[in-house]
């Protein structure tokens, strides 16, 4: 039998992971790929923004002090782990996140409207339910709703721990399911583990999911864990920690993990899944614009046993596997790309 290249190693390791209908992670590459703002264009709109005259001269000497830090050069994350916010600062913080992401959010479900084709994931959602599975997991740290939007463009269901509906509230049962019949509909999970663009929350602590709303409901707030130094805090509070739960659970079951734009930045998403990649040997694929550093360390130090990572490299792509730890150049297609993976994985899709 003749030896396999490179690039058929690659493909037959990827073919086997989606086989093993693979926990999805959804990084902030993933969006953006569709248009949805990154933590840059998120600073520079936060830089631009006018205080409410209601803030005292210690939470506006406090702002101004982080605004100074991504002046200077800071990355968003760094830049809010330096301030110590107060409640209503956090709030402002995650209504003005909500303020840029939504209008780019909306734009990618007219997109999908208009060709229930255009999501690469709902290329995937299709792929893995041809078989007997019910359920897919997806985890992810965004606030956009390209997860859910994508498997209604397949005509699957979605569960994000909340009831169905206009007016959401929080699933009592974590195995709440539409059923048709007799039986359940297939359904993509979806653990939002930083909150979402329609999560509110009142002063009392009530919880809502409310699609239709492009404001904020009246006495309402966003239910966002926004970067710095309060994300660790706010975790432990409802919903976060239920999802967060939900979430372990999916990752402790997986037979295999495939990241889309996932940089590996996020100890609230990775640790169990870091944890069975090196004890258990689970099959991971990283898929990305560009590796990140912490990434990379996690990949090539040895910690994960069986992998695939691609990113982009001049006229193709670059691979990292645990046989070529430094990396092969892959002319060709940019299979680092969603799409092109999926081509590459799935068969060509024109």
């Amino acid at each position: 039998m003749a030896q396999k290249s490179p690039l058929e190693e690659i493909q037959q390791f990827a073919q086997d992971a989606l086989a093993a209908t693979p926990v999805i992670i959804l990084g902030s590459g993933a969006s953006a790929a569709h248009g949805i703002p990154g933590m840059e264009p998120l600073s520079a709109h936060l830089k631009g923004l006018a205080l409410p005259s209601s803030w005292t001269a210690n939470e506006t000497t406090e702002w101004n002090a982080f605004v100074s830090a991504l002046n200077s050069g800071r990355d968003l994350e760094t830049a809010l782990s330096s301030v110590r916010f107060e409640d209503r600062q956090t709030l402002f913080l995650a209504d003005a996140t909500r303020q840029l992401l939504l209008p780019a959010d909306e734009a990618v479900f007219a997109k999908v409207i208009a060709d229930r084709h255009c999501l690469p994931l709902t290329r995937l959602y299709r792929h893995l339910f041809s078989s007997t599975h019910k359920t897919i997991d997806v985890i992810t740290p965004n606030y956009d709703r390209i997860a859910e939007y994508a498997a209604d463009a397949g005509e699957f269901s979605h569960y994000v721990g909340f009831s169905y509906g206009y007016l959401q509230t929080r699933s009592k049962d974590p195995s709440t399911r539409i059923h048709h019949g007799t039986g359940q509909s297939r359904t993509v999970c979806v653990w939002k583990v930083h909150g979402s663009l329609d999560w509110f929350q009142d002063p009392s602590h009530q919880i809502i999911g409310a699609r239709a709303f492009r404001e904020n409901p009246i006495g309402y707030a966003p239910l966002m864990i926004t970067p710095g130094v309060d994300k660790y805090r706010l975790a432990h509070n409802e919903p976060f920690r239920t999802i967060l739960s939900c979430a372990d659970v999916a990752l402790d079951k997986a037979r295999a993990y495939l990241c889309v734009g996932y940089g590996f930045n996020d100890t609230h998403v990775q640790a169990k899944l870091v944890e069975r990649c090196n004890l258990n040997s689970i099959p991971l694929v990283v898929i990305a614009k560009a590796l990140t550093p912490t990434a990379k360390s996690f990949l090539i130090g040895g910690q994960c046993r069986r992998y695939l990572a691609l990113e982009d490299w001049h006229d193709g792509a670059r691979a990292y596997t645990n046989t070529h730890p430094t990396g092969i150049e892959l002319s060709g297609p940019a299979i680092w790309q969603f799409n092109e993976f999926l081509n590459l994985t799935l068969g060509d899709n024109t």
